[in-house]
């Protein structure tokens, strides 16, 4: 299953990327396991994620296609 991340702040800073496809499992259990794997340094931050615009906070089912962001924190003011 192919699926497209977008990454934010200093998500896109530790990855070196903001945007770019990927092939993981079908949940985001998988695609976390799978992004750790090739940037470890993920483990260190906080952030979430949201599925096609909309956050999620537990383990959900993913579909080729999607756009998942990793997402820092964020504060409003």
């Amino acid at each position: 299953m192919k699926i497209t991340i977008l990454a934010f702040g200093n998500i896109a800073d530790l990855t070196g990327k903001s945007s770019w496809k990927i092939t993981c499992g079908n949940n985001t259990k998988d695609l976390l396991q799978t992004l750790h794997g090739e940037f470890p340094e993920l483990h260190k931050v906080k952030y979430v994620l949201a599925i096609n615009k909309k956050l999620i906070l537990m383990n959900t089912l993913l579909n080729d296609g999607d756009t998942v962001a990793l997402l820092p924190p964020f504060s409003g003011g």
